[in-house]
């Protein structure tokens, strides 16, 4: 169970800091609901504490670990689905994962693939989400601004 200032990771949403534990009567039971607040979309969520692990809630991890993957994202090479339907399905199940490689890897994908042809609407918000989520890991890992966040994505990007 998470504590009130834990730095937890949302997938689809990103990083943030749970501020509160509530209890919430729900269909006549009470449950602890962590109230988390997600600083680069300025987001408030409430998720169940019970159900944290089955939607893929995980703390942040350590910050070498962060500048680890963001370093090692441009070892793996550049691999996708040019069916568009099959490339977005595997880029979605990537990012719900939580898993920050495999978000980092979407972005770089992504970002790649708008250099050379141009991405979907679809695709294009995924783009904007995966960045996110990184960016919302790296604030709070890194002791960074999103400006700072942003300059530190784009060093191990490009």
């Amino acid at each position: 169970m998470f504590s009130v200032g834990d730095k937890i990771v949302y997938p689809l949403y990103g990083a943030g800091v749970i501020e509160d534990l509530e209890q919430l009567e729900v269909d006549g039971a009470s449950q602890t609901y962590y109230v988390m607040f997600i600083p680069t979309g300025n987001l408030k969520i409430k998720v169940p504490a019970k159900k944290a692990e089955y939607v893929g809630i995980r703390e942040v991890y350590e910050k070498e670990k962060v500048i680890g993957i963001m370093r090692s994202i441009m070892d793996k090479p550049i691999d996708m689905p040019e069916n568009w339907n099959l490339r977005y399905k595997e880029n979605l199940e990537k990012i719900k994962s939580g898993n920050l490689f495999e978000v980092a890897v979407v972005f770089r994908n992504l970002l790649y693939r708008e250099r050379e042809k141009g991405l979907s609407s679809a695709e294009k918000k995924m783009l904007s989400t995966s960045k996110q989520i990184i960016i919302s890991e790296l604030i709070l890992t890194q002791d960074v601004d999103r400006s700072g966040a942003e300059q530190l994505l784009s060093e191990y990007v490009g």
